[in-house]
């Protein structure tokens, strides 16, 4: 197992992770999708926004709710129905960093032992705390090269 500060660590990181590469990008920027097929810059910070939120009430029903369902949920259907374009980059973003904040704030408060606590997911079935903590931190670095990315296509400095 990870150390929880180390793992704590590394779940903070990726707020600022994601602050940096979106530094300096205009809202015409954020909304381009300069590579065909793929999500602008907006859709992805709104799709990581709205999972952080499902990934934190993971991570708090394992904590609190023995054996905690926990629900899968399809990005696709967020991103058709929540209107990611009619959202404020800035907005995302800051509900990233206080869920991260709040979060690794409950998670210092808890005995290593916790970490092996489990939820069941209605499509993985048993998942740690660890490996839900382990999942959030995975989620942002997946979509941090994608924005890197359209960074490089429309022309912007890389960070």
């Amino acid at each position: 197992m990870t150390s929880p500060g180390k793992l704590i660590d590394a779940y903070l990181q990726g707020a600022v992770d994601l602050r940096a590469v979106t530094a300096g990008m205009t809202r015409e920027q954020q909304i381009a999708r300069p590579i065909a097929g793929r999500w602008s810059t907006l859709e992805v910070l709104c799709h990581l926004a709205d999972f952080e939120a499902v990934m934190a009430e993971r991570m708090k029903r394992i904590i609190a709710l023995p054996h905690a369902l926990l629900l899968a949920a399809d990005e696709n259907d967020f991103l058709k129905e929540l209107r990611y374009h009619d959202r404020d980059a800035e907005d995302e973003l800051a509900l990233i960093v206080a869920t991260r904040k709040q979060m690794s704030h409950i998670l210092r408060g808890l005995a290593l032992e916790r970490f092996q606590r489990t939820g069941v997911h209605s499509v993985k079935g048993l998942v740690t705390l660890e490996a839900a903590v382990q999942g959030a931190i995975n989620h942002v670095n997946h979509h941090l090269p994608f924005v890197h990315e359209k960074r490089k296509a429309l022309g912007l400095s890389p960070v």
